[in-house]
């Protein structure tokens, strides 16, 4: 397979298989380089041009287009495998797959102008917490929105907005304000260098701002009407971008249960018992193992399930759609309790950075946890939908 430059990336066809080995060969230079990451608190330039050439940017870019259009179990697939090399590089690169969702809801003239190569990053917040004021040519926009992972590394930005005419908020037809995203370049929003945080710290995921940007029409597009027809638009858009999310705690897990295994290899327990023949080693194990196998399960289950409907154009049933949330939900939580319970197994040594993973693990969990799909709310929302209600949130 021939190398081509950003310019020409449509040159080359990559699918699933050639993403994940590009990226399972830069693994070594992504390790040796994490601690510049926590320290930079975003993703250097030239690893963000590394990854664009293994190709992660365009996993989800339109088959049409000479993109990979890789199905929700693959793209969890493919951040779950970063997730077990770098957490904040995972997160970036769940993010910045973006792109390809993304593509489906503008017209087709305006996605192949925004997206004119198929390794191009988006990043920003997609709930509604900006304003976009209707004019005759588009939209004024004001917002400030947080948690703008890759913002300082992305091509495009999105923000959430509720759509406004005339200074009043427009109400659709489901009763609620109609919420759109706006898309313009980074150097169109002020960046907050605010992002020193507890864990995922390398993401960059800074506060963003305007007031008074103008957006073309052609660049507002809501997540419910998808211009494109395709599983991977069908139902809900903001479901499709967070159909990924549990690859990166599911790596984060993965990651930590292995270093166990090589810790234990040469480990012992005072006095002088070896760790694998240590009864307390043996049971951590095994419970970690028992509770990652089961949220791992869950997770694609439920997502095969839901892609079988997408495939043939039918609705996920009320239950379907709250298993499948829940199931995220659930792997958020799992990962989190599994880095604690082997920082609390490894003991003193884990405290030191320099010394362990489990540190930058338990905190990347602590902070992942804080997104909406690892949050208590979840189930909240998918409590209505089991009980034949609708959320009051269209995020599920």
């Amino acid at each position: 397979m021939t190398t081509t430059s950003a310019a020409d990336d449509t040159a080359v066809s990559l699918g699933f298989d050639d993403i994940r080995d590009r990226t399972l060969r830069l693994a070594p230079r992504v390790r040796e380089r994490a601690q510049e990451i926590e320290d930079l608190r975003r993703l250097p330039l030239d690893l963000v041009e590394d990854l664009r050439e293994c190709g992660i940017f365009r996993a989800a870019m339109p088959a049409e287009w000479g993109g990979p259009e890789l199905t929700s179990m693959e793209q969890i697939s493919l951040i779950e495998e970063i997730g077990k090399i770098d957490g904040s590089v995972a997160w970036c690169s769940m993010i910045g797959m973006d792109s390809g969702i993304y593509a489906g809801y503008l017209s087709p003239d305006i996605a192949r102008t925004v997206y004119p190569r198929l390794d191009m990053i988006t990043a920003g917040a997609v709930l509604p917490v900006g304003r976009a004021h209707e004019v005759d040519d588009g939209f004024l926009v004001e917002g400030h929105w947080r948690f703008g992972s890759g913002c300082t590394h992305a091509d495009w930005l999105v923000g959430g907005c509720n759509l406004f005419r005339n200074g009043e908020v427009v109400i659709g037809p489901h009763g609620g304000p109609i919420w759109l995203l706006v898309l313009a370049p980074p150097s169109a929003f002020t960046i907050e260098d605010n992002w020193r945080v507890t864990g995922l710290a390398g993401t960059g995921s800074c506060d963003y701002l305007v007031s008074g940007l103008h957006v073309p029409a052609g660049h507002a597009f809501s997540l419910f009407l998808p211009v494109r027809d395709a599983p991977m638009y069908r139902g809900n858009g903001a479901d499709a971008i967070t159909r990924k999310m549990p690859g990166v705690p599911l790596g984060l897990a993965r990651a930590a249960i292995d270093y166990v295994y090589e810790l234990a290899e040469g480990r012992m327990d005072y006095p002088d018992q070896p760790w694998k023949q240590s009864r307390r080693i043996r049971i951590a194990v095994a419970e970690c193992e028992m509770r990652l196998a089961a949220a791992r399960s869950a997770v694609y289950s439920s997502i095969e399930a839901q892609w079988k409907r997408l495939v043939a154009s039918e609705p996920m049933t009320r239950q379907e759609r709250a298993i499948a949330a829940l199931a995220r939900y659930h792997a958020f939580r799992v990962a989190r309790e599994i880095a604690d319970t082997l920082y609390d197994l490894v003991g003193g040594d884990s405290v030191y950075r320099d010394r362990t993973p489990l540190d930058r693990c338990v905190r990347d969990m602590a902070t992942a946890c804080q997104h909406f799909a690892g949050q208590h709310r979840i189930l909240e929302l998918a409590g209505q939908l089991l009980l034949g209600e609708e959320p009051d949130i269209p995020l599920l």
